[in-house]
């Protein structure tokens, strides 16, 4: 397994990490969970991913179950959200709380990475970043970082920190696979130029670019995308179904699965710290943790991105995204 720096923190994580938003119900029972925290473990797997509001609050106790008596082995990162504060509760209170909620239920002394899971543009980076810098006096949080926030909002957000003394933002979370690229625009070069740990989510499209989901095809019984889940129905389109069957055609010759291009090519790009993707089997585990040995040349990253080229605004015109130098951060370096 290899491991990644964290930005300028002192964690090191591996680069396929785990996902929390699949533990607990409708999903997977805490047996299951436990099994899969425990072959993740196996394999060299340290980085696990959760937020306080995944599957209804219970992601969070069963990733605390699991992992305990093996605390040392992990580098735990949770989320909180606006979502769930009491109009009457100021930010500062509810964010607090949400941390010690957190706490509790991951049967631990420290968070090694908090993060904002979704800004509000009704709250200032002031009411964030205060309670934020708190919590690491005290302690209770290792290093902070944003889930969702645009490069401009993180960039505010660092720039209010340093104005106060408090500790910034050290890494992003956001939604970002060969399929979905928005990232390119800003987010990425801003994390590039500015030493601040990628971690993108859903880098298999929820499932779809697994192989299981066939253009012109129902979904597979038992899948995410056969109980209606919003990410398969927002990727199940003409253009991403063709562009699924080059992909497909692209790793087959090569030997490997479309999942493994999937993984591959969000590892050739240094900017990415871990790659989070849940699991509901051993068996996914393992897959995600093989798929990343395909190590893809630089000639082999821009044949795909020439496969999944962006159409509308945004397309990539000779490798490149058009006006905004995002490939500099795209490229394996």
């Amino acid at each position: 397994m290899e491991y990644r720096q964290i930005g300028n923190t002192n964690l090191h994580v591996s680069v396929v990490g785990l996902g929390g938003n699949t533990f607990g119900p409708p999903r997977i029972d805490q047996e299951q969970t436990t099994k899969n925290i425990n072959r993740a473990l196996e394999l060299g797997i340290n980085f696990f991913d959760t937020a306080i509001i995944y599957t209804g609050g219970k992601s969070e106790w069963f990733v605390g179950n699991a992992l305990k008596g093996k605390r040392d082995r992990a580098v735990i990162a949770t989320k909180f959200a606006f979502s769930t504060r009491n109009e009457k509760t100021s930010v500062y209170d509810h964010i607090m709380a949400c941390c010690d909620e957190s706490l509790t239920k991951l049967q631990t002394d420290y968070i090694d990475l908090y993060q904002v899971h979704i800004p509000d543009p009704n709250v200032t980076e002031e009411e964030v970043m205060e309670p934020l810098a708190r919590l690491v006096e005290q302690g209770k949080v290792r290093y902070l970082g944003s889930c969702n926030y645009s490069g401009w909002r993180h960039a505010q957000s660092n720039a209010v920190a340093k104005e106060n003394g408090w500790p910034g933002m050290a890494c992003a979370q956001s939604h970002y696979n060969v399929l979905r690229r928005h990232v390119e625009m800003e987010l990425l070069p801003y994390c590039d130029r500015f030493n601040i740990g990628f971690l993108p989510y859903f880098p298999i499209a929820g499932g779809f670019l697994s192989g299981k989901y066939r253009p012109g095809e129902p979904a597979p019984t038992g899948s995410r995308g056969a109980v209606g889940s919003g990410i398969i129905a927002q990727n199940r389109n003409a253009r991403n179904e063709e562009i699924l069957l080059k992909l497909e055609a692209f790793a087959k010759e090569r030997g490997h699965s479309v999942l493994d291009l999937a993984f591959a090519w969000l590892a050739s790009n240094k900017v990415v710290s871990s790659i989070i993707a849940g699991t509901s089997s051993e068996a996914q585990v393992e897959l995600n943790v093989a798929a990343v040995d395909w190590k893809l040349t630089e000639d082999e990253v821009n044949e795909i991105n020439q496969l999944a080229a962006w159409d509308g605004t945004g397309v990539l015109v000779d490798g490149h995204t058009e006006g905004t130098g995002a490939r500099a951060a795209v490229s394996p370096k």
